[in-house]
């Protein structure tokens, strides 16, 4: 399948970058880092800047958390998500207008300090429900294990059709909706597992690059 062009997935997403997220070490020489020019996804993006040694990122520009989101919201969120799965703390703005920041849908992502056209009190319930590892999906041999407690109960679900296999690899830096058949895009769209932004339908779990919880003898 041939790659998506720059503009179809979102002009890269401009950041400041540090290398600790305590606003006193930030303040050190040598903390501040020099981001380089964006990559072709969000996940190059957020592997290049973790490599570079950055754990705390700034997007200074207010982010669309909705369905009608444009392609530069759509890639900044696709960049949160890639930053939350790397355990890099993320200081951005929301923007909701449809009530789905509410609803919990992108909870699983790393807190806002605000988030704009929501109720009072969102921004600071999304902070106090946050846990690391509240939606993710990891791969094994021949399938995907979700793990979603975005809504209360855990929800599991374990991928193993190679049309859905297909689907999670297109979705994950997004995909324009026919890119996936139709009946597998409703399937994932109605587990909430997939989104609809900037024109394209993306993946919402995050991977898991280093497991949040600890091991169980038996």
């Amino acid at each position: 399948m041939p790659l998506a062009s720059a503009e179809a997935r979102g002009a890269a997403v401009p950041v400041e970058a540090w290398r600790d997220y305590d606003p006193a070490a930030r303040a050190l020489p040598g903390m501040r880092l020099v981001p380089e020019p964006g990559g072709a996804t969000a996940r190059e993006d957020a592997e290049r800047l973790h490599a570079a040694g950055a754990r705390c990122v700034r997007l200074p520009e207010p982010v669309e958390v909705c369905a009608g989101a444009g392609p530069r919201s759509a890639r900044a969120l696709a960049l949160v998500r890639e930053l939350t799965g790397r355990a890099v703390a993320v200081e951005w703005t929301a923007r909701c207008g449809d009530g789905c920041a509410a609803r919990g849908e992108p909870g699983h992502l790393y807190p806002p300090e605000e988030v704009e056209g929501a109720a009072a009190g969102v921004a600071r319930a999304w902070r106090e429900a946050y846990f690391p590892g509240k939606c993710v999906f990891r791969r094994g041999p021949g399938f995907v294990e979700v793990r979603d407690r975005r809504f209360g109960a855990l929800e599991l679900f374990t991928v193993d059709e190679p049309a859905f296999l297909a689907a999670i690899g297109v979705l994950r830096d997004g995909a324009a909706a026919g890119a996936v058949p139709e009946g597998v895009l409703a399937e994932l769209e109605g587990a909430r597992l997939v989104s609809r932004s900037g024109g394209r339908a993306w993946w919402l779990p995050l991977a898991v690059h280093r497991w949040p919880f600890g091991s169980f003898a038996l």
